[in-house]
């Protein structure tokens, strides 16, 4: 079922150099499976739409989720009545549920909250470092072909960890609920003390939430300082538009989990770890990276089995046999460890002998679990991680969503006049190295003399 490329030193294995070290980085991304997504592409069909929403506001947004998602809603914003009754209706069990996700979530994200730092540069002089939320954000929460309540914690956990004052969540209309986002979102959104939920998604969204506008009633739809949140490759192609009139999170694509296992795993549990990720969406990327020809066999008859077997069968399918799923064979764990760095998967499951020790030797990663009892699945609901992930590789350069997510580094200097004399020569000596005299005359007209500074010829 799975794809197979065979980095094993073996003379007859054209892919593994005859025994030579594994290839470059760069070579390895490019042999490896990847979601052919054109986010590039996306962002072209989805200009006009953008520009529609900044032109025409709430209306072109509406217009753009009947076209899409078939209903339109009677307004942007869902009203407060709305989010109590599906917090009333909400099934006791989902409740509990959602309360321990909510509760592990805050546990880790409130952790992380930085405080100030001050360094005392010199007597009389300081550096704050003030760490400051954003405002307002706006937290998407996808809604396409299975619904996300657990999105709706992991984004708005964080920023309310870190103080944000104003958040509005979103999610797609649904025609099968009157146009409101699916009941259980807007249940999260409730539980998590969130009143202002707008019952929008895809690209229009996004553009809604940079631009903001005027709601069917009259009422404003302030736009927002920040967008976060997974979402199909329209979602990723708006975020990647707007960048700069709001800020983002990451390009988060299409999931995808990396197992990188030895003799030693359990073939049934990494076939289900496989099966978990692809039940998301039929671009979902599933790859194996293993010493063990051995263990391949038997995950392969496990997914024959399990495939069958399990609710969403054709979707899991299409993405296990995509051209972004696969098995990667390595000659030994070092050279696994170089080809999950090099792929620098969203989530990455090490199932060794030494698990712990080998994931503390990967570098490039959305999230690491470590170990037969540390399933993806667990990060995505309960294990107080967060998992809004970067994918597509961005786990190179890029990490996940958390409270520093939401908070800006802001640098407060204080110096005193003693403090600035003391170094007011060598701020002028390299003003007039980049011949810029005027900014050591800033310097000097502080001490009454306003002279100019002497040039450099």
């Amino acid at each position: 079922m799975l794809r197979r490329l065979d980095l094993r030193p073996d003379a007859s294995n054209p892919d593994a150099s005859n025994g030579d070290p594994l290839p470059r980085p760069a070579t390895l991304r490019a042999m490896m499976p990847r979601a052919e997504l054109d986010v590039g592409a996306a962002t072209e069909a989805v200009r006009p739409l953008v520009a529609d929403v900044r032109e025409r506001g709430a209306a072109a947004a509406l217009d753009a989720t009947e076209r899409f998602d078939k209903v339109r809603p009677q307004s942007v914003r869902v009203p407060s009545a709305v989010l109590a009754e599906a917090l009333r209706d909400l099934d006791p069990d989902v409740r509990v549920a959602l309360e321990t996700s909510i509760e592990r979530a805050r546990l880790v994200h409130e952790e992380q909250r930085r405080p100030d730092v001050v360094t005392q540069v010199v007597p009389g002089g300081t550096v704050t470092e003030r760490f400051v939320p954003v405002r307002r954000v706006g937290l998407y929460a996808p809604g396409g072909l299975a619904v996300y309540p657990s999105s709706v914690i992991m984004n708005v956990v964080p920023a309310q960890a870190a103080g944000v004052e104003s958040l509005v969540v979103a999610s797609p209309a649904q025609a099968e609920f009157g146009g409101y986002p699916h009941p259980t979102i807007l249940a999260a959104a409730a539980l998590l003390g969130v009143d202002e939920v707008w019952a929008v998604g895809g690209a229009q969204c996004i553009a809604l939430l940079a631009y903001g506008g005027t709601d069917t009633d009259g009422a404003e739809l302030e736009p927002v300082d920040m967008v976060t949140g997974p979402g199909n490759v329209y979602v990723t192609a708006a975020k990647r538009m707007l960048r700069g009139t709001v800020g983002i999170d990451a390009e988060a694509g299409t999931t995808e989990i990396a197992v990188l296992a030895d003799d030693t795993a359990d073939a049934a549990h990494v076939a289900a770890d496989l099966i978990s990720q692809a039940e998301h969406d039929p671009n979902a990327a599933s790859v194996l990276v293993t010493t063990s020809q051995e263990l391949v066999e038997r995950v392969e008859a496990e997914l024959e089995t399990r495939v069958g077997a399990t609710k969403h069968t054709e979707r899991v399918r299409t993405a296990l046999t995509g051209p972004q799923s696969g098995v990667i064979l390595v000659g030994s764990l070092d050279d696994g460890i170089a080809v999950v760095d090099a792929y620098a998967a969203e989530h990455l499951e090490i199932q060794t002998a030494d698990a712990a020790a080998d994931a503390a030797r990967v570098r490039n990663a959305g999230a690491i679990f470590v170990g037969a009892y540390a399933p993806v699945s667990l990060g995505d609901y309960c294990a107080g991680s967060n998992h809004v992930l970067p994918t597509g590789g961005c786990a190179r350069h890029s990490g996940g969503l958390s409270t520093s997510t939401f908070l800006r580094g802001v640098h407060v200097v204080d110096y005193s006049e003693q403090a600035l004399r003391e170094v007011a020569g060598q701020v002028v000596t390299l003003a007039n190295a980049e011949d810029l005299p005027a900014h050591g005359e800033a310097v000097t007209a502080r001490f009454g003399t306003d002279a100019p500074v002497e040039r450099n010829a």
